[in-house]
């Protein structure tokens, strides 16, 4: 077995509670790990507790990346910033996404999203068929998307979003889809008003675990 410790920034997915572990996108090169999300000293197991999907922390890894079916484990863990990351499944899309998908849309598109004449955020749909398993949400909530460009900056705007809402019409284990996309909103720190308004809408309180109760290795 040959350790090794590789450290940097890493964007984290916090999967769902029937996985007992966490997802890590290195930021600058996109590598995809694996790590334990419990087993730790007092002091990182309660920072890594405190931590939610969207977060950006420093760290160091260490493990054997010739066992791509053992975990890493987590070192020096600080958290350096990240994006309140939100989830709704099973829920009537908003008319901005049906309007942005259009008809004979195949392909990912974006719209800005305004508040009193403002740019504050923006719409993106997604097509499912590029996706493993056809899943939008349940990708996202896996890590399994490249999403760090979307964290880093809002399409069409050029700032850095502070919340990001995903939206799916469907239960994750749908097999069936209301329709061939999912939904993501984003918002600028000038956009949390309207943030606000799509949040009551679906009864999404901020602070809330959102993530949908599902077994991903039973679907």
């Amino acid at each position: 077995m040959a350790i090794e410790e590789r450290t940097g920034r890493y964007r984290l997915y916090r999967v769902v509670p029937s996985v007992l572990h966490l997802n890590l996108q290195e930021t600058t090169t996109g590598t995809l790990y694996t790590s334990y999300q419990s087993g730790y000293d007092q002091a990182t197991q309660r920072t890594i507790d405190g931590l939610s999907t969207g977060e950006l922390i420093e760290a160091t890894l260490s493990g054997d990346p010739e066992v791509e079916t053992d975990p890493w484990r987590l070192g020096g863990v600080e958290r350096v910033g990240g994006v309140l990351t939100d989830f709704v499944t099973e829920s009537e899309l908003p008319d901005v996404a049906r309007d942005c998908w259009g008809a004979g849309r195949t392909g990912p598109t974006w719209t800005t999203l305004t508040k009193a004449g403002e740019a504050v955020g923006a719409c993106g749909v997604q097509p499912r068929t590029p996706l493993p398993d056809g899943a939008f949400v349940p990708n996202v909530l896996a890590g399994l998307l490249p999403l760090e460009p979307l964290f880093q900056q809002i399409p069409g705007l050029g700032e850095p979003p502070a919340e990001l809402l995903f939206v799916d019409a469907d239960a994750p284990t749908a097999t069936s889809y209301t329709e061939p996309y999912g939904v993501v909103l984003a918002f600028t720190r000038a956009g949390a008003a309207l943030a606000d308004e799509y949040r009551d809408r679906w009864e999404l309180p901020r602070g809330a675990d959102s993530r949908p109760a599902y077994d991903p290795y039973g679907l």
